[in-house]
């Protein structure tokens, strides 16, 4: 018997359907690296939200439409259009001179070099907010293996540079000001004497030296931001809006995971091969959604199941010669205690006794030593099967 289930189909259907959403909800964020946790740390990166950090110039290219990426990893540093690279002063030259030349194949790479020496800032103190930091001193980074031709120094500077792309820049701190000298270095923006502050090579790579002309704080003045803009703007290529912050020399890297990879080719067939049989094999349990019926027994009780079981016994065996003999010497038995007859007769007596009394209730029905001997005589199942018929008809009329 069927015992009835405590939930309905529907619910059972809305639990798997919710599980299963979830599930993939997690592999989606793994594989996207959004449970990696915040990247406001006061890094001088796109998630850094102090001073300098580049958040601002991460949202002022997203709020002018274009499509950004945060690269964590090899296959996100290989994305088409311009590649942006905040590196901080303790970065992996090695590191830093692959991703660049590796780049150069899918478009140009800008390199914003690092300045500040910042710590975090009390968020105890009234109007502090996570992320933010305190500007300590300005250094150069130690590049050492990366652009050794490039001369890199920090000093006074003009209050007032000259954008070749609109209006009058404004640093907001002339009096430590980086600046670059090399000879393959053609400026865009320049401090005199000399003194490069945004530079690119001939090769698609650009520098800007003072980091304070695209981070949070120099970003603050209207001026400044559409002098960013407009940077980004004409180091794309023709028909190209893309961009990409790298976050893995700033200690964001992450690394493959075996969910990631699954959702990755070639891996992607065998997990959407995995997916779609886990999708039948659901089906397949809702269709028989419910507890099992109660099993039968093997070897079921009462004289029916006993006498399937001796014919399935007898059909597996093909012993049909041995049925015909007992089944009439049962037959016979049976009329003898029904009529009355001794029991103690020999059989030809008794046989006789049988067709009188057949002859006595039907004239014109078959005499039972006919039949008893035709049953006798069958040896294919379908014989036997009419015999024993007829035997058995006779045993009906005679036992009323």
């Amino acid at each position: 018997m069927n015992a009835r289930s405590p939930f309905s189909p529907l619910t059972v259907l809305a639990l798997v359907v919710a599980g299963g959403g979830l599930l993939l909800a997690m592999l989606w964020m793994l594989g996207t690296g959004l449970a990696l946790g915040d990247t406001n740390d006061g890094g001088g990166h796109a998630g850094g939200r102090g001073l300098n950090g580049y958040a601002a110039l991460y949202r002022l290219l997203d709020k002018t439409g274009h499509p950004l990426t945060l690269a964590r990893d090899a296959q996100g540093l290989r994305q088409p259009g311009l590649l942006i690279l905040t590196p901080p002063a303790d970065a992996d030259t090695k590191a830093l001179s692959r991703i660049v030349a590796e780049h150069r194949a899918f478009g140009p790479v800008l390199v914003v070099l690092p300045k500040w020496q910042a710590t975090l800032a009390n968020t105890d103190q009234p109007g502090a907010r996570k992320g933010w930091v305190t500007l300590g001193e300005a250094a150069v980074p130690a590049w050492r293996g990366f652009l050794d031709d490039v001369t890199v120094g920090i000093g006074h500077g003009p209050v007032t540079l000259a954008d070749p792309y609109g209006p009058t820049l404004h640093p907001p701190r002339p009096d430590r000001m980086m600046a670059a000298i090399g000879d393959r270095l053609h400026p865009i923006i320049s401090a005199g004497q000399g003194l490069v502050l945004a530079g690119r090579y001939d090769d698609g790579l650009t520098l800007v030296f003072e980091p304070d002309l695209l981070n949070n704080a120099g970003l603050a003045r209207s001026e400044n931001a559409a002098f960013a803009l407009a940077l980004v703007r004409a180091l794309l290529p023709a028909g190209e809006r893309r961009i990409t912050f790298d976050l893995t020399l700033n200690g964001f890297a992450r690394s493959p995971n075996l969910l990631t990879l699954a959702f990755t080719p070639p891996y992607l067939a065998a997990t959407l091969c995995l997916i779609l049989a886990a999708v039948a094999a659901g089906w397949r349990a809702f269709h028989r959604f419910g507890p099992p019926l109660a099993e039968d027994r093997d070897i079921a009780l009462g004289k029916r199941a006993l006498a399937q079981s001796t014919a399935a016994l007898i059909l597996r065996a093909g012993r049909y010669h041995l049925l015909p003999g007992a089944y009439g010497d049962a037959a016979r038995a049976r009329i003898t205690v029904a009529l009355g007859l001794p029991g103690h007769a020999d059989p030809a007596s008794t046989d006789a006794a049988i067709d009188r009394a057949c002859l006595s209730r039907d004239p014109d029905a078959l005499p039972f030593t006919t039949a008893l001997a035709a049953l006798r005589a069958a040896r294919r199942p379908a014989e036997i099967l009419r015999a024993a018929q007829s035997l058995h008809s006779i045993e009906r009329m005679l036992t009323r």
